[in-house]
């Protein structure tokens, strides 16, 4: 925030104080009149709140569906749905409109696209990280199985760094000691730490050795601009319902770069069909030319009528993925000064650079479990990541300054009043 001609400027002090919270939240834009969220919501990092657009989206489909019944299909634009969401959210990836859709969940867009890739790259392992989201990993083994592969040699892990940081040069060192690697598989965003990886420098990485390059952005899309054409990023997964704001089991997106259109995916379905053959029945799959192809059953419009409203949100406001990107590097910052200054006890986990963190901070202390419940019960919405990690994200669509202040003052009443001993420790651990 610049500040306001003729006054003095902020000091470092005036940044930790609530007045000063509550006068920028008062200078800058903010969507969260038209969110409904619960409690001070430090959580859009796993489930965004629900919007009024969203909301009006949905009942919008269900008066379609009930007075339309199966002419939607052909009366509405209920065909062409996932391509339509996807040229939407194309500028918000940097890529072109025909290689972005929505379509599936972010598992099964994984499933598809590496058995897609592992099949076309010259090389037969798949190169991930070792703090990787799981579930990325048990799609990565299942494809490897599929082919009559041990996941245990075919699935090779960049370790981190004593700081828990990953780099591309790691990346790179890994590929030059394993040149038999046919795909890379990487986060944008550790989902634990919130270090943004540098996704430019990988790729350029994975490309000279001659593999196939992807990226699981469940954790960017929506809140860090991306460049993926530009880049030549060859595929992309995100999920809906986090930044998005798309609701709980919202559809998935993908990305495919351009020079793959026409490919073969792996996991072949009627909806990737060719549109313009598709209600022919034709026996044999003729792939459609674009990133539509890697769609696999009949969209759920339930499931994507949110993100819909989400967008027609955006649109209206006129909020560009820039915008929102700096917003969140704002609110990011006063959450790192915060806690720098008030949470002592914490260690910050999430890189202070600007260039290297995405929307999300974790604080990291051995009672990480109990001091979420304890925030829970003072109305602040907080997760925990086994085993001392708590993460607070202040999403830019609806938090405030404010919100932040007041998060980080219940943390720190919650560890003076040593609160969290009134609960119990995890019996069998948290997901």
């Amino acid at each position: 925030m610049t500040d306001t001609p003729g006054e003095a400027p902020d000091t470092d002090a005036d940044r930790l104080t609530r007045e000063w919270a509550e006068r920028r939240d008062a200078a800058d834009w903010s969507l969260a009149d038209a969110f409904d969220v619960p409690g001070t919501y430090m959580e859009g990092n796993s489930l965004g709140p629900i919007s009024d657009h969203a909301e009006a989206a949905v009942e919008d489909l269900l008066t379609e569906w009930r007075e339309l019944g199966v002419e939607g299909w052909s009366e509405s634009d209920w065909f062409e749905w996932g391509e339509r969401l996807g040229s939407r959210i194309a500028p918000m990836v940097g890529a072109h409109e025909d290689e972005v859709v929505c379509a599936n969940s972010t598992t099964v867009n994984l499933h598809t696209l590496v058995g897609t890739f592992l099949r076309e790259a010259e090389g037969s392992t798949v190169l991930v990280n070792e703090l990787d989201f799981p579930s990325d990993h048990y799609a990565v083994r299942a494809q490897l199985r599929e082919r009559g592969l041990d996941p245990d040699a075919g699935l090779i892990q960049v370790e981190s760094r004593d700081d828990r940081t990953v780099r591309a040069e790691d990346v790179a060192a890994a590929l030059d000691a394993h040149p038999e690697v046919g795909v890379v598989l990487m986060p944008s965003v550790l989902y634990r730490s919130g270090q943004l990886l540098d996704i430019a420098a990988i790729t350029e990485a994975a490309h000279a050795h001659d593999a196939l390059v992807g990226f699981d952005c469940a954790h960017s899309v929506g809140v860090v601009p991306h460049d993926f054409a530009d880049v030549g990023v060859d595929f992309a997964v995100w999920c809906g319902y986090k930044y998005l704001n798309g609701g709980p089991g919202a559809v998935a997106g993908l990305y495919v770069n351009r020079r793959h259109h026409g490919t073969m995916p792996s996991l072949a379905g009627w909806w990737g069909h060719e549109k313009a053959t598709q209600f022919e029945m034709n026996e044999r799959f003729t792939p459609a030319e674009s990133a539509g192809a890697w769609q696999i059953g009949t969209p759920p419009l339930l499931a994507m009528a949110p993100l819909r409203g989400v967008l027609d949100l955006f649109d209206e406001r006129g909020v560009t993925v820039e915008a929102l990107r700096e917003r969140s590097l704002a609110l990011t910052d006063s959450l790192l000064d915060l806690a720098g200054e008030r949470l002592p006890e914490c260690e910050v986990a999430t890189p202070r650079a600007p260039d290297e963190r995405g929307g999300h901070v974790a604080l990291e202390h051995p009672e990480a479990y109990r001091i979420g419940e304890a925030l829970a019960a003072r109305d602040v919405v907080v997760d925990v990541r086994p085993p001392d990690v708590v993460r607070l994200c202040p999403a830019p669509t609806h938090v405030g300054f404010a919100d932040v202040w007041d998060a980080v003052d219940a943390f720190r009443a919650v560890l003076d009043e040593a609160a969290y001993e009134n609960y119990e420790p995890p019996g069998g651990g948290v997901t």
